[in-house]
This record gives C-alpha cells, sequence and structure tokens, in this order.
C-alpha cells in the first residue's frame, strides 16, 4: 500500500523566492506610484502639459504681428473631402510631436523634436507658435509678405524651441516620404527662417512687403530652400496622440503651376468672443462661403 507524500496545496520548487520576488516587484510598483513614475503617470503629465489650452492673440487690425501667439491650420479641400471620404480628410494644426524620451522630461521639451499635423484643432500647447523676430523688428510690428521670421514654440514646458528645415540627404529626412524633414530646434539660424507668401502667384508681386492678414489663406516658405511646408495626408504616423499626418517641406503644383491644397495654410488668430475659441470657427457669411467653394474649384 503507497502512502500520498504530497497533495496540491504542498510547496514545492522554489516557492520562497518566486514569494519574495512578487513581494519585491509590489514594493516597486508601489514606490513608482507614490513618485509618480509610472509609464501610465508620465504619459498622462505629458498630455497634460502639451494640451494645456493656450491663447491665442487678439488681431485688432485684421493682420498679423510679431509676438502674436498663433495656430497654423491646414483647411480641407471640399472637393476631395465629398469624392473621397477618409478620416485623413479636414482641417490639420501644425503640432509639436515629442518622441517617447519626452516620457521622462520633467521640465521642458528638448530638441530635437518632431512636429505632425494634428485634427485637434483646439487651441493648445503643442500648436500654439509665436511669431518671432529675425531682422530686429519690434514686437508689434506688422509681419509683411516675403519678410523673414521664426516660429517659436511657448515657454515653460514646450521648451521654446524654433520650427526649422534644411535640405534632404540621404542621412536626413522625413520618416515617411523621405522628402525635407520639418521640425524643432533649440538653435535659431538661417534654417529657421520662414516667409509668407500670397496665395495667388498673379498677384504675389503686388503684395510683397505689404502686412499680412490673419485668418487666411497663404503659402508658407521655407527662406533658405524656397520650399513650401505641406502636410502629406496619405502619410499617417503613429504619435502619442494617436494617428497624425507627416509634415515636410515641400512645393506641390498642378498643371498650372499653381500650390495645391497641401501647401495651403491659415494663420489662424484668437477670438474676442467668449464662447469661440479662434477667428476660425467663426460662422462665415454665406458670401464668403459661395466665394470658398468657387476658389477651390
Amino acid at each position: 500500500m503507497s502512502v500520498r507524500t504530497f497533495s496540491p496545496s504542498v510547496r514545492i520548487g522554489n516557492w520562497n523566492e518566486d514569494v519574495s520576488l512578487d513581494e519585491d516587484l509590489l514594493k516597486d510598483f508601489l514606490e513608482k506610484r507614490e513618485k509618480g513614475e509610472l509609464l501610465i503617470q508620465k504619459s498622462s503629465n505629458l498630455k497634460k502639459n502639451v494640451l494645456k489650452k493656450a491663447d491665442l492673440s487678439i488681431s485688432k487690425d485684421g493682420v498679423l504681428h510679431f509676438g502674436d501667439v498663433v495656430m497654423l491650420l491646414n483647411p480641407e479641400n471640399s472637393e476631395q473631402s465629398l469624392s473621397n471620404p477618409s478620416p485623413v480628410y479636414g482641417n490639420y494644426a501644425l503640432s509639436v510631436n515629442p518622441e517617447e524620451s519626452a516620457l521622462h522630461v520633467k521640465s521642458h521639451l528638448t530638441a530635437p523634436c518632431g512636429v505632425s499635423a494634428s485634427c485637434n484643432v483646439k487651441p493648445c500647447g503643442r500648436n500654439a507658435f509665436t511669431i518671432t523676430s529675425v531682422d530686429g523688428s519690434e514686437p508689434g510690428e506688422p509681419l509683411c509678405y516675403g519678410q523673414n521670421f521664426a516660429l517659436k514654440t511657448a515657454e515653460d514646458f514646450m521648451g521654446h524651441l524654433y520650427l526649422t528645415s534644411d535640405r534632404q540627404s540621404f542621412l536626413k529626412s522625413s520618416k515617411k516620404s523621405h522628402l525635407q524633414e520639418v521640425s524643432l530646434t533649440d538653435q535659431p539660424s538661417y534654417e529657421t527662417c520662414w516667409q509668407v507668401v500670397h496665395l495667388d502667384p498673379q498677384f504675389r508681386l503686388e503684395h510683397e512687403g505689404l502686412p499680412v492678414p490673419a485668418n487666411t489663406k497663404v503659402l508658407i516658405v521655407h527662406s533658405k530652400t524656397n520650399q513650401c511646408m505641406a502636410v502629406l495626408r496619405k502619410y499617417i504616423l503613429w504619435t502619442l496622440f494617436g494617428k497624425e499626418c507627416e509634415i515636410t517641406a515641400h512645393t506641390y503644383l498642378n498643371g498650372h503651376r499653381v500650390e495645391e491644397n497641401e501647401n495651403h495654410w491659415i494663420i489662424v488668430t484668437g477670438n474676442p468672443s467668449d464662447d469661440i475659441n479662434t477667428m476660425f470657427d467663426r460662422p462665415k457669411p454665406p458670401s464668403e462661403d459661395v466665394n470658398e467653394r468657387k476658389h477651390l474649384s
């Protein structure tokens, strides 16, 4: 007659080491949670900082000025959105796209840092930029067509970074399209200089040197390479904020040698109304809607 030596409740193997390991893991987890060092906590803090509401500048005279805090918006093409109702169509804002390493940043974002086009068009830290002088113009002076300027992120957590670009090379290009990269740097230079160009090529010479109107379609051209900033909606990036579109510096021309919708930008200012965030959100008069459709067609 055999005697059962063990039962299911008997502990076998390195059970003591396993218990100690589980206790150490739990202790480490509680300590990290206490210090706010868990990955989910870091992600929440980052999003809280970069998605913090931003107040855009209000243009009293209808033009842009140095020192204005604005949002750069690439508007949807109505005809394309009707013919191809894809989720990539819509209004997209130029936005800071921090890497995963930014989860470990406590004080402010550091360079280099990427940018992307986000469908979140509410003014916040990651899509608000300050029009900054590079030629000695004083804050409050109008920004003119063809005048060099820089786009700078807000201070504090956003890191005071400048929008920059340079010619693509084998070692440096955009991730998806491999065109000219647009990113952020902490060192101002000629590579951080941009210009606003009138949308209609037939009137560009006439508008050279005139103040740039706010909330109007324009082109934003990189001064060094003479390439227009563009949103590539067919190239999707996976970011900490979800799916967004790639931004490059590349001029897209149609058969009439006119820049296409990828290069169209609206430099959006704030709205003095309490219930509307930006001037872009204001309802347009019927006449403006008709003119917009004619222009797109």
